[in-house]
């Protein structure tokens, strides 16, 4: 790479992540400073303050879901980090997942994705049993999309199945009740194994005064009804109440710094070293035209402690890399695509970003010596698929394939995955995609994903929709043709965005690639909480 190309690389990757950051305070500015400033004049706290009081100071802390629902539901206005806040963070020193509504967001009422989010949040606890704090403050369903948060499987009241399930498992849950609970959203903080609340701005009931009204005729406000002193000495529903929000999440911060130690999965770690190689260097390495070469071993040594990295069968299959590092003092197995054309042994060029069959079956045994030693894998993607064409099917393609997703879906290790540049079809399911339950999933702002490319699909689908028309009868000039392949690439192109991929939480986050360390190391940190339960096995599997 010459240096005209690596500086060109950094202009556009550093435009990229200013343009990240700048989403990013759109999106944390929440309601907007109207709806914020109505909260302060309550006495209460907004989501990010609180927890930014309740965290350990100067820790670290991955906020999950930033983007989420960005650019859904604007017919009603939008909805911000689909209302609630959720990352992973230190409270007394203790790892563990917060939640928080965002009361500024349509009073923290539960949109679709509000509801995958809280999901999520819930998912990350029980795979990594990691104990779990609910700063609730919620006006309840968004009633006018209620279909499609209220029945189904992964609706609300999973939420409420995950509660018991997780109480069952023996993974603290605790939740402070800071403003409005209603409903159903009642159950989270009484399923919790602590449920504390703030006196004046919290309340909780299955039903509001005015529903109480409409339903049996009685009139009560809300605070006789639910508010701190009812629920505290009263019925008894809540365990304490406190005079504000900083009073009640000191009490968590109290609860957290007594916890006792649990079993860890023991994953391999050392005193953390940074890398050799700049990190920053990573800005001028990746190309952000997502159609050109680079190596991926250099992306790897700006990762890595020392940047050492201990490759496995590096003149094998080299369209994968695959090799032992730290990350953060922790042992890592590390699959990534390589981006530049390599030869292999027999003198054949193997494109960059395409799985061949030698490097599917290299991958996959690596990953089976993985598991075997007990060490968490890292995906690096950037993919475009698997080679197709004649050669390629009389190979085996499709069982070398096969093989490499056998010896992933099936990985007792965590899985962590970081998508570089593209993530395309079947590629995207080999390098551990969102379907095969990597721990975290992040992607870099370069990052896309979709079936295919972007060119290749809109010309596919430009052939589709044209023949449609022709069939009708109706002629098509060369201006119509281009006019409906611009429309058809730019629609295309929009899906293909890390911050659609993220809005849907296909992606956990869209980060700067100076935080793809820590993000892993916590990660690590949180899947070390559970111990590994099973034998790995990869059931039945052609060779």
């Amino acid at each position: 790479m010459t240096d005209i190309e690596f500086n060109k690389n950094e202009d556009s990757m550093r435009q990229l992540v200013d343009q990240m950051k700048a989403r990013f305070v759109k999106v944390a500015a929440g309601g907007g400073k109207k709806n914020a400033d109505k909260q302060h004049e309550q006495g209460k706290l907004l989501a990010r303050e609180r927890i930014e009081y309740l965290i350990d100071k100067g820790s670290s802390f991955i906020e999950i879901g930033a983007f989420a629902a960005d650019g859904m539901y604007e017919e009603y206005g939008g909805c911000p980090a689909a209302g609630v806040v959720v990352g992973i963070g230190y409270v007394s020193k203790r790892q563990c997942v917060i939640v928080a509504n965002d009361a500024t967001v349509k009073a923290g009422a539960w949109f679709p994705m509000t509801g995958k989010k809280n999901l999520r949040a819930q998912e990350i606890a029980m795979e990594n049993h990691l104990p779990i704090i609910y700063l609730v403050d919620s006006a309840g369903v968004f009633l006018p999309m209620q279909d499609e948060i209220f029945p189904d499987k992964e609706h609300f009241g999973r939420i409420f199945r995950n509660n018991a399930v997780m109480s069952s498992m023996g993974i603290i849950q605790v939740a402070a009740i800071m403003g409005s609970c209603v409903a159903g959203g009642a159950y989270l903080p009484i399923m919790s194994d602590e449920a504390m609340i703030v006196d004046k701005t919290g309340s909780i009931f299955l039903a509001g005064s005015y529903l109480v009204k409409a339903a049996i005729g009685e009139d009560i406000d809300n605070e006789t009804l639910g508010g701190a002193t009812t629920q505290c000495e009263i019925s008894g529903v809540t365990d304490n109440k406190y005079p504000d929000d900083k009073s009640a999440l000191d009490h968590i911060k109290n609860i957290f710094s007594k916890l006792g130690e649990f079993e860890k999965a023991g994953f391999n770690r050392e005193k953390s070293v940074a890398p050799a190689k700049n990190p920053k260097d990573l800005f001028g390495i990746v190309p952000t035209d997502a159609s050109k070469q680079y190596d991926m071993h250099e992306v790897i040594y700006r990762l890595v402690d020392n940047s050492e990295f201990d490759e496995y069968k590096d003149k094998f299959g080299q369209s994968i890399i695959c090799g032992v590092a730290r990350i953060d003092g922790w042992a890592v197995g590390i699959v990534a695509n390589q981006r530049k054309v390599v030869k292999s042994k027999k003198g054949e060029m193997q494109f960059g970003g395409v799985i061949y069959s030698d490097s599917a079956d290299k991958a996959a045994r690596f990953i089976m010596n993985c598991n075997q030693r007990k060490m968490p894998l890292v995906f690096l993607q950037d993919v475009t698929g698997f080679m197709v064409g004649s050669r390629s099917e009389q190979g085996g393609i499709i069982k070398d394939g096969a093989k490499l997703v056998n010896a992933m879906s099936n990985s007792v290790v965590p899985k962590f995955t970081v998508v570089i540049g593209n993530s395309y079809g079947a590629g995207n399911y080999a390098m551990c995609g969102k379907a095969y339950d990597p721990r975290l999933i992040i992607g870099w702002p370069t990052a896309q994903i979709a079936v295919m490319g972007g060119s290749q699909a809109a010309k596919v689908l430009l052939q589709i929709q044209v023949s449609a028309l022709k069939s009708k009868g109706k002629e098509i000039t060369k201006e119509d043709e281009a006019e409906l392949l611009k429309k058809i690439t730019d629609r295309y192109n929009s899906q293909i965005s890390p911050y659609y991929a993220a809005s849907r939480l296909w992606l956990d986050a869209v980060i700067d690639p100076m935080e793809t360390r820590k993000w892993l190391s916590m990660g690590i940190e949180a899947a070390n909480h559970a111990p590994i339960t099973r034998a790995y096995n990869v059931g039945v599997i052609q060779t």
